[in-house]
């Protein structure tokens, strides 16, 4: 994440998570997935200028879900750079939270912890959560410490939109912005206060029945924290998603 103190709210939030384990039903079933996928390139929230891979990356991670609602996971990468001397960096994030619904509207909450191989001062926390009904889901990243990529405070909106399409294809559009915080630890100041930061626009398509699937994204970009114009680009990626039995 090259731009993926609030001890309160995290503390809170750790506590609450805690809780959720302990009081969960013995009886309620649990279910373990994984994915991995090649992608041209990694492009992260709609800085195209300085992705974080310009070349191929190999990515994928694993989820384990309960019925109570509990989720954790984990999410990796490899990277295009790292601090001067060391081989390319890797990114690792860890995560987990509550997951839930009341009526037609789904909700979640949690925490992902990014830990930065070769890269120094990266690793970082965001308090995470998401509200959405139908097709549409609304998201929220907040940076609970300062990094070499932001300052604690950033948050990083989204509004993302899924739909199933005629012979088997899917769309789906995601709109990022940001807010910024000035006078971190590693970044003194930001020129924009909150700037539009990108629209992807990916088309996917199964292979046949092999389980993988081939998608596409058009990522429109926008503008960085230092109101620096980002250019359009794509990516083309090839994924499969599996079920541990």
């Amino acid at each position: 994440m090259r731009l993926k103190k609030l001890n309160l709210p995290v503390t809170a939030l750790a506590a609450a998570l805690t809780s959720l384990t302990l009081i969960t039903a013995p009886t309620a079933e649990a279910a373990f997935t994984g994915n991995i996928g090649v992608y041209s390139k990694y492009i992260l929230r709609g800085i195209t200028n300085a992705p974080e891979n310009d070349e191929p990356s190999l990515q994928g991670g694993v989820d384990y879900t309960h019925d109570s609602g509990l989720y954790l996971g984990y999410w990796g990468s490899n990277l295009g750079y790292a601090d001067p001397g060391k081989s390319n960096g890797f990114e690792n994030d860890f995560y987990g939270g509550y997951a839930g619904s009341a009526g037609p509207v789904n909700y979640s909450i949690g925490l992902i912890k990014y830990i930065y191989i070769h890269l120094d001062n990266f690793d970082g926390v965001e308090a995470v959560g998401t509200i959405g009904t139908g097709p549409v889901t609304l998201g929220f990243k907040y940076l609970v410490n300062d990094v070499v990529w932001g300052n604690q405070g950033d948050t990083y909106w989204t509004l993302g939109y899924k739909t199933a399409l005629p012979m088997d294809f899917s769309f789906g559009a995601t709109l990022g912005y940001y807010t910024y915080k000035d006078s971190g630890k590693y970044i003194a100041s930001s020129e924009e206060d909150s700037a539009f930061r990108h629209l992807d626009l990916n088309l996917s398509h199964p292979i046949g029945d092999t389980g993988a699937a081939a998608g596409i994204t058009y990522v429109i970009g926008g503008k960085d924290r230092n109101g620096v114009d980002q250019d359009n680009d794509v990516v083309f990626n090839i994924g499969y998603a599996f079920e541990f039995k």
